[in-house]
């Protein structure tokens, strides 16, 4: 299968050229709006080819066409304001389609927009496949078969402060900051802010820290997916408490109407926080979901599933939908045609040889709640 992924030199795009190099069968190429040479060599080693493709060019869908792709892996965020040319243009050259995207309306919105295209192409088209909801909703899945009824489904990313991070990351990631979202609470929707409601959390393998709450899609596709819920929510729990002070303030400023360009600095914040910030953290991140309802014997409950990622390896975490999806599709295991969202597509199990390739710890723990 020849595979391009758009964004294949960026922080995300690089690991899953690196990691579907190594799979027998596919040809990995690495797209770049500005590729440097024809060919990439990656620091561990991997050469791949590369094209030159920018997504908004006039000229785009012309030259994915004509570099006649099989599948077609979106790396290149930030996704939150994006449109679906990458997506429709992939369907026009009659190839199957994934994203990594996290943006709530992005991802929400695209079987509307994409179904119709991807099926008259006879194609698979998925976004989300990442962190939220790719894997989110494959614990959520497994969870739920130990309860009769779910009522409450909480996600919390804490990525290790050193840790790669990408610049399209952090400028969605502060973006959010004082940005009203709906959030299903009680039973109804309920309006919250990004980065407000700061907690503390506590993790597996991990100090505990303060996490804020972030728009993701999960917030969109659970009440929906699961039709008991009464509850959801994400936050994201950054290791640095400074952190946390600084998005709150420029949060509490936003909602007063005195808006930080947040995301703009995106990329001078994260060398700030590289030169500054990175010595007094982590490369240790955890992610965890947590499950609350009632057992068939009505027995109160709350299950939560918790990942340890250590020696930099988060954002392998993100990857590995998408990884794991071109794989079988490759593999010719995905007769589904259409444009869909990443729930339902892969079992909490199927994750677990990526896990173990990046020594990434998981538990489940039940209590009563």
């Amino acid at each position: 299968m020849r595979i391009i992924v758009i964004g294949g030199l960026g922080n995300f795009g690089a690991r899953i050229c690196q990691r579907l190099a190594q799979v027998p069968g596919l040809q990995v190429i690495a797209a770049s709006r500005r590729p440097h040479h024809s060919v990439h060599r990656f620091e561990s080693g991997v050469t791949l080819a590369t094209v030159a493709l920018d997504i908004f060019a006039a000229d785009f869908q012309a030259r994915l066409v004509a570099a006649a792709p099989e599948l077609v892996i979106h790396c290149a965020g930030p996704f939150q304001g994006q449109d679906y040319r990458v997506a429709l243009a992939t369907c026009a050259a009659g190839a199957h389609y994934l994203d990594l995207a996290d943006g709530r309306d992005f991802v929400a919105h695209f079987a509307a927009q994409v179904d119709a295209a991807a099926k008259a192409a006879g194609v698979l088209a998925v976004s989300g496949a990442s962190s939220v909801p790719g894997l989110s909703s494959a614990v959520v899945d497994q969870l739920g078969q130990s309860l009769a009824r779910i009522d409450a489904i909480g996600t919390v990313i804490a990525p290790g402060q050193q840790a790669a991070r990408g610049v399209a990351t952090i400028q969605a990631v502060f973006g959010y900051a004082g940005q009203a979202f709906a959030r299903w609470n009680g039973g109804r929707w309920a309006r919250q802010y990004g980065w407000q409601d700061i907690r503390r959390f506590s993790f597996a393998g991990l100090a505990p820290r303060w996490g804020a709450a972030c728009d993701v899609p999960d917030l969109a596709l659970f009440p929906e997916r699961y039709p008991s819920v009464r509850d959801v929510e994400f936050h994201a729990a950054l290791e640095l408490t400074v952190q946390h002070v600084a998005l709150w303030v420029a949060a509490a400023l936003a909602r007063l109407g005195i808006r930080l360009p947040m995301a703009r600095w995106g990329a001078g914040l994260d060398r700030l926080s590289a030169l500054v910030l990175d010595r007094f953290g982590s490369d240790v991140g955890g992610m965890r979901v947590q499950v609350s309802g009632l057992r068939a014997d009505g027995a109160a409950r709350c299950l939560t599933w918790e990942l340890t990622a250590p020696a930099g390896h988060g954002p392998q975490i993100p990857c590995m939908a998408a990884v794991l999806l071109a794989c079988k599709l490759a593999r010719g295991e995905l007769a589904l045609r259409g444009g869909r969202t990443c729930m339902g597509l892969l079992t909490l199990k199927e994750f677990d040889a990526e896990f173990q390739r990046w020594n990434i710890q998981t538990q489940i723990t039940e209590q009563a709640r």
